[in-house]
Order: C-alpha cells, then structure tokens, then sequence
C-alpha cells in the first residue's frame, strides 16, 4: 500500500482543516487506514481509524466529536475532517496503514504539518 497525505496548513484555533490520504497499491481493499499525529516532543498518537471494507471508522482521545475519518472508494483517499481546531492540536499528521490481519501499523506515508494558532 502506498500512501500520500496533503491538506495541512495554518488555521486559527475554531477552524477547520481537511486531510487528505491517497491511498493505492494492491491490498488496500484489506487493509485499515489510519491518520496518526506527532505533536512537538511528543509520542506518535492513533487519532482515527477506518477498515477500507467496511468503513467502520473509529475516533479517539481528545478528537472525538470534533474529528470525522471517511473514506471516498471513487478517488482511493481517506479524509480526515477536522473541526473546532484547538492549538493542541499542532502536530504533524501521518497517514498509515496495516493488512486487517495484523496489528502492526507498518505501512507509513510522509507526514503533513498542522497549526493551529491561539
């Protein structure tokens, strides 16, 4: 599975922002997507998960609520909508992915860097 994350930038704390995660490769049809997130100095995070199948998704932590994880079968992308945007929320966002059959994340794209100013 190779994956492609786009959509971070700088927002004002109450905004919103749309990650994007191309997703391509042969067994993306059985893996689990996920958007991860690595606030300065900080451990690497699960913020959202969705079974590419299914589409069964699952939020976590402080997000919930506030973040939504879809996927778009026509296009191959998982978005990660992202609303009532707090400076918490500063991190660089990773998308990943792992085979349903595991439960290492062991497939990782570049990160995308999200601010968010008081």
């Amino acid at each position: 599975v190779q994956l492609q994350a786009s959509g971070g930038g700088l927002v004002q704390a109450g905004g919103s922002l749309r990650l994007s995660c191309a997703v391509s490769g042969r067994t993306f049809s059985t893996s689990d997507i996920a958007w991860f997130r690595q606030a300065p100095g900080g451990e690497r995070e699960l913020v959202a998960q969705i079974r590419w199948s299914t589409g069964t998704a699952v939020t976590t932590g402080s997000v919930k609520g506030r973040f939504t994880i879809s996927r778009d079968n026509s296009r191959n992308i998982i978005d990660l909508q992202m609303n009532s945007l707090k400076p918490e929320d500063t991190a660089i966002y990773y998308c990943a992915a792992k085979s349903i059959f595991r439960t290492e994340w062991d497939n990782w794209g570049r990160g995308t860097l999200v601010t968010v100013s008081s």
